[in-house]
């Protein structure tokens, strides 16, 4: 079925922000109490105890029952809502109701998203700016090309710092297929406790060498002080493509447990890929790493800090790939790794906005 037709039909299974909408190109105010409010009273589709769609749902760590939630479901069955302006988009987002939104055009902007929302692009749909998550909850975003605003780090530019941050105990969100670049300071950052995330099928790029260098992809856990991220901070990726000039943390994690399976790594020229932090527990299965320099680094980790390989496979890298520690976590959910042979030619073709 064509994008256009499933807007003319019944509802679909689709990406959900929710209640944290706003929409700003000054500074932002934090949410308010009467959002914090519709967050907490707005029914949640999918509380603890719902089963996970054997197909369909995500893998890893969002399809996990935790936290009151029993899976990453967004917004569900609800009735799609198709928007075609930045007001319709940020009116559609505003409270934390499970809603489906399709959109399939450009949007500029800083968006604050909420809580059991699902929202879906069509193969035009962009958004220029930030996206915000920022303690909400149950939220997928599927099938959309997000640029970040690509400015210095400076108080002006702030709340577009990264193109995509999760923060403030954000949990249960899903980004899948979606097409990520040009963050000012990262392309998806994952902190303040934030927990339970899967990204899948996403690629992150930046489209020049910039100034200073900075062209991080993903930091997972704020800093070596930020003790509240101890315990949190759950997160997969799989068949995500790390692409042109990214230069480091692919991702970057502090006390997290991350699972890294079936991705792609071409980001010549870089510094380093996936970096061992403090009390961190990385996994890394069956992924490619081409053209490459230091697939892991492990020099900020310290006697807590695990890595293991498993399965990897290089081809025309320099530098180190060494394991670091023993004792790994093991995953809590069901999964099939690809064979890694076949891992190129399925991210080029697969990862990505569609």
């Amino acid at each position: 079925m064509t994008y256009a037709a499933r807007f003319l039909f019944g509802p679909v299974v689709l990406l959900s922000l929710g209640a944290c909408f706003k929409q700003s190109w000054g500074p932002q105010n934090a949410r308010g109490d009467n959002d914090k409010a519709a967050a907490e009273d707005a029914e949640n589709p999918c509380p603890s105890g719902t089963p996970a769609p054997e197909q369909g749902g995500p893998i890893g760590f969002a399809a996990v029952d935790a936290l009151d939630q029993g899976y990453t479901c967004g917004g569900l069955d609800a009735e799609p809502i198709v928007v075609t302006t930045e007001e319709e988009f940020e009116k559609a987002l505003h409270n934390a109701t499970p809603k489906v939104v399709h959109f399939d055009t450009a949007f500029r902007g800083s968006f604050d998203i909420g809580s059991n929302t699902t929202i879906e692009g069509g193969p035009h749909a962009s958004i220029k700016g930030h996206l915000e998550l920022d303690g909400c909850s149950n939220v997928i975003v599927k099938n959309v090309k997000i640029v970040g605003m690509n400015c210095t780090d400076a108080p002006m530019c702030k709340n577009g710092s990264d193109a995509i941050t999760l923060s403030s105990e954000a949990h249960h969100i899903w980004f899948d297929h979606c097409d990520i670049s040009d963050g000012s300071d990262g392309n998806m950052d994952i902190t303040e406790a934030a927990d339970y995330i899967t990204v899948s099928w996403t690629k992150f790029w930046y489209s020049s060498a910039r100034p200073g260098g900075h062209r991080f992809a993903n930091l997972l856990g704020n800093s070596d002080a930020a003790l509240t991220d101890a315990g949190h901070i759950h997160v997969t990726f799989h068949h995500d493509w790390w692409a042109d000039n990214v230069s480091e943390r692919m991702p970057r994690v502090r006390f997290g447990q991350v699972h890294l399976f079936d991705n792609l790594y071409t980001a010549s020229g870089d510094d380093y890929c996936v970096g061992l932090g403090v009390d961190a527990s990385i996994l890394t299965e069956n992924n490619l790493f081409s053209g490459v320099k230091n697939p892991t680094n492990a020099s900020h980790a310290n006697s807590n800090s695990v890595l293991e390989s498993h399965g990897d496979a290089y081809e025309n890298i320099t530098g180190t790939h060494d394991n670091h520690g023993t004792g790994v976590f093991k995953p809590p959910y069901p999964y099939t790794l690809d064979p890694v042979e076949g891992v190129k030619a399925a991210v080029m073709s697969g990862a990505g906005q569609h």
